[in-house]
């Protein structure tokens, strides 16, 4: 892989990969920045859930659980000396479908953050990973106020 980060004035800049997709980054106003685009540090932690989110989403399919819906939120947490690095992550997986069984959303997490998620192991040793797994089942028309029939 090969990634490119060319400076675009002030101190915005404008990464690009091998698969040719620009991010944008800036930092805050009281840092120097223009508050315009996402942060580095803030593309840590979406790296992080991006990753394990593809993985854990594969493995719920190939399971053929009746996922209706899908997040994982990253609770990270820096150090509050330079060089502010990550010090912990918490990430919540939040399933949400009909009838989901728990251990196989555990075990896809587990596959995850053990096995395929390079993001999360290139961190482990450094950042101590805490997990959170939320199933909920999907809301009912009636719950979400629709009308009920007479």
């Amino acid at each position: 892989m090969k990634a490119k980060v060319v400076w675009g004035g002030e101190l915005k800049f404008t990464g690009v990969a091998d698969s040719g997709f620009e991010v944008k980054m800036d930092t805050r106003i009281e840092s120097g920045g223009g508050d315009s685009a996402v942060r580095p540090t803030e593309l840590v932690a979406i790296a992080v859930g991006g990753c394990t989110a593809m993985d854990v989403i594969s493995i719920l399919q190939k399971k053929r659980l009746d996922v209706t819906g899908f997040e994982v939120i990253v609770y990270a947490d820096r150090a509050m000396d330079h060089p502010r690095k990550f010090i912990g992550m918490t990430l919540e997986y939040v399933v949400t479908g009909r009838n989901i069984d728990p251990e196989a959303v555990e075990r896809a997490v587990q596959l995850s953050e053990n096995k395929y998620c390079s993001v999360t192991n290139t961190l482990k040793g450094n950042v101590d990973f805490k997990t959170k797994i939320t199933i909920k089942e999907p809301e009912t028309a009636s719950s979400q106020g629709a009308a009920q029939p007479d």
